[in-house]
């Protein structure tokens, strides 16, 4: 019988944003037969609870908190900062190398944009092939120009193969000579609505966003939406699912004062931070996607239509594939970025014509369960793993 893959799982932070939830996903679905995984996480939190509850063991290689804090607009400000940051990162690297050597993985797996950049000078000194996953776009408007040329060049020549969340980050990345894999980022079964889409749909009717109260996640294009829905629909409640970190306090505050200055402030619900968004999806009318800017994937839309809640959704990026699937009809409605009137169109047609809007939820939800489940993401990295256990280099064509 073949041995398992072993493999080390690399990510710089210890929280529990998409991709470290996506992580946790794919730990769990993945065959143990198959596969041994246990994870280097850069820094504590509560992913490491989360991973050790998967059966994944944890090991935390502290990164200076500065360059782990730092995103990547600072860090692709200015080619001195970089350069002054990767000469800070040095020590670092030679110990995640000495660690890898330790470890002995087969194959060592990086799934954020820190973990691919720092991975691949220690994978080299550590003699290890190096598999990315990659999360991002890797496009100018998503990231500063030159960390989007500086990841596009080590992408070609650093791993051994990239995984990616979606054609488009897999397209702002190519061409990709080692080859690249799709991989959607999964659904665990119990995100799926095992009835099926029908449901019960809330009174008064309610729209609402979902996600990290952040400038790129729209929330002030859907306040100013809401202030123009209202006009038509009175009685119509939103509610804005999700907190915001530290640095954009002033940003959720903003909201609220803007919210009060448009005439929407009495029907308009800010949660707060929500363990369990499914719950919250279930009492909405409309799961509404405002970003301005293109996102990779949406994983906020999958969650929602594997619900059966209508979607209305920011086009771009990862999102028009979810929602616009090639040869297939509409799973939702597609809207302009950063356009407010348009943003309004959209939620107004969904409620002006439920029937219509319960036939994209049928289709949205089988498309769901067919396209996103958590098995065959697991299934298509493992066989990445696998491969490039097995040559070195990895399978050249996409999976």
């Amino acid at each position: 019988m073949t041995a398992p893959v072993r493999v080390a799982i690399l990510d710089h932070t210890g929280e529990l944003g998409g991709a470290e939830l996506a992580l946790v996903r794919l730990c769990a679905a993945l065959d143990p037969d198959r596969v041994q995984v246990m994870a280097v996480l850069f820094a504590p939190g509560p992913l490491v609870a989360r991973l050790e509850a998967s059966g994944v063991r944890v090991r935390v290689l502290p990164l200076d908190h500065r360059i782990a804090r730092t995103d990547r607009h600072a860090a692709g400000s200015s080619p001195l900062r970089a350069v002054l940051s990767a000469l800070a990162v040095l020590p670092f690297v030679f110990r995640l190398a000495r660690l890898l050597l330790r470890i002995d993985p087969d194959v060592v797996h990086s799934t954020s944009m820190k973990a691919d950049l720092l991975a691949v000078p220690a994978c080299a000194l550590a003699r290890r092939p190096l598999v990315w996953h990659v999360h991002d776009l890797v496009t100018d408007t998503y990231m500063p120009a030159m960390l989007a040329r500086l990841v596009r060049a080590v992408a070609r020549r650093g791993p051994a193969h990239v995984v990616v969340n979606s054609g488009a980050t897999a397209r702002s990345l190519l061409p990709l000579p080692r080859g690249w894999t799709l991989a959607y980022p999964g659904l665990s079964g119990d995100q799926i609505r095992p009835d099926g889409p029908a449901r019960t749909v809330p009174t008064p009717p309610v729209v609402g966003l979902v996600g990290r109260v952040s400038p790129t996640k729209g929330q002030r294009e859907f306040i100013e939406a809401a202030a123009l829905v209202r006009e038509s629909c009175p009685q119509m409640r939103f509610r804005v699912v999700g907190a915001a970190l530290f640095a954009e306090a002033g940003y959720e505050q903003g909201l609220r004062e803007l919210a009060d200055r448009l005439g929407v402030g009495d029907r308009l619900e800010l949660t707060g931070w929500e363990a369990a968004p499914v719950a919250q999806m279930d009492r909405l009318t409309v799961l509404v996607h405002a970003s301005p800017v293109p996102e990779p994937f949406g994983q906020v839309i999958v969650e929602a239509m594997a619900r059966g809640v209508p979607v209305v959704a920011t086009r771009g990026g990862g999102v028009t594939e979810i929602v616009e699937p090639p040869g297939g009809e509409p799973l939702g409605v597609l809207v302009a970025p950063g356009d407010p009137a348009d943003l309004a169109r959209g939620i107004l047609e969904v409620l002006a014509e439920p029937a219509a809007a319960a036939r994209r939820a049928r289709r949205a939800y089988a498309e769901v369960v067919r396209r996103f489940p958590i098995s065959r993401t697991a299934e298509a990295v493992t066989r990445v793993w696998e491969n490039v256990a097995g040559s070195g280099r990895g399978p050249r064509r996409r999976g």
